[in-house]
C-alpha cells in the first residue's frame, strides 16, 4: 500500500477505492525509513517499520495500557501492488453482514473473536461520509435517531469527491484507544454496517457485551489479535525485498 503510482503501474493499492483518499499518514513511514535507514542501511523493511509504528500508535493510544509483543520482526516488501488486491481483501463497510465478515476474516486466519476485536479499532480515527451515508442515513436503520441526526448535519446527503468530509468514527473518545466502541455499538451509534452487524448474531453480540462491559477484557484479546493479525501473509527469503525507499520497488 506504500508504492506510489508509475507509468507501468497507474494503480497500486494506495489509489483503491477503500484506501484512497482516505489512507494518509505515508510521510511519517517516509520520515521513519529515512531514520532507520542512516542507522542500519538495507535492514529495517517498510512492512516491519508500519507494523511496530501499529504497535506503538496502539501503546500511546490507549495511554500505555495496550503493550503488544510484536517480535519477531523480519518482514519482507511486497514488489507488487494493485488496487484490484485491495478491493479483493478490505471489508467493504457499506453492505458486509456477519457471515460474510466472518468468511473474510477466516480467509486470512483470524476467527469470529479476532474479527470482533479487531473492530474495536473504530475507537480512534476518521470516516469519508461517503463510506456510510448512503445506506445509514438516506433509508431506515437500526442508527441511533439523535446520533444520525448529528452526522446529518456532519455530511451532506449526497457526498462528492469535492465534497465529502469526514468524521470521528467514535465521538465520545475519539483519540482514546478504549473500549467505548463496544459501548457505542450497544447504542446504536456506529457509522458502519458491518458495526452495527455485530449485534445480529447472539455470540457476537454476548462478545460486544463482553467487550463493553468487563474492565480490560477487550485490551487484553485486542493484543493478541494484533499479533495474529502482523503475521497473515509475511513475506520472506525471495519472496520479497527491504526498500531503500517505501514509495518505490529497489
Amino acid at each position: 500500500m506504500l508504492l506510489d503510482p508509475t507509468p507501468a503501474n497507474p494503480r497500486p493499492e494506495k489509489l483503491s477505492v477503500p484506501n484512497f483518499p482516505s489512507l494518509r499518514g505515508f510521510e511519517v513511514i517516509d520520515a521513519a525509513k529515512d531514520a532507520v535507514e542512516k542507522a542500519c542501511p538495507g535492514t529495517v523493511s517498510c512492512a516491519d517499520i508500519i507494523a511496530f509504528a501499529a504497535r506503538d500508535a496502539a501503546y500511546f493510544l490507549s495511554r500505555f495500557y495496550v503493550k503488544i509483543d510484536m517480535l519477531p520482526a523480519g518482514r519482507l516488501d511486497g514488489r507488487v501492488s494493485r488496487a484490484s488486491e485491495a478491493l479483493a481483501n478490505l471489508l467493504p463497510p457499506l453492505v458486509f453482514n456477519v457471515t460474510d465478515l466472518v468468511g473474510r476474516f477466516a480467509a486470512k486466519g483470524l476467527d469470529a473473536e479476532d474479527m470482533v476485536v479487531l473492530s474495536g479499532a473504530h475507537t480512534i480515527g476518521r470516516s469519508h461520509c461517503s463510506s456510510f451515508v448512503p445506506n445509514r442515513l438516506a433509508v431506515p436503520s437500526d442508527i441511533n435517531a439523535s446520533f444520525a441526526n448529528l452526522l446529518r448535519r456532519r455530511c451532506p446527503a449526497n457526498p462528492t469527491p469535492g465534497n465529502d468530509p469526514t468524521v470521528h468514527q467514535d465521538f465520545v473518545t475519539p483519540n482514546a484507544l478504549d473500549n467505548q466502541y463496544y459501548k457505542n455499538v450497544l447504542e446504536h451509534k456506529v457509522l458502519f454496517t458491518s458495526d452495527a452487524a455485530l449485534l445480529t448474531t447472539p455470540a457476537t453480540a454476548k462478545m460486544v457485551l463482553d467487550n463493553a462491559n468487563i474492565p480490560g477484557w477487550w485490551e487484553g484479546k485486542f493484543k493478541k489479535a494484533f499479533v495474529k493479525m502482523s503475521q497473515i501473509e509475511v513475506k520472506t527469503g525471495k519472496q520479497g525485498e527491504v526498500r531503500k525507499n517505501c514509495r518505490v520497488v529497489n
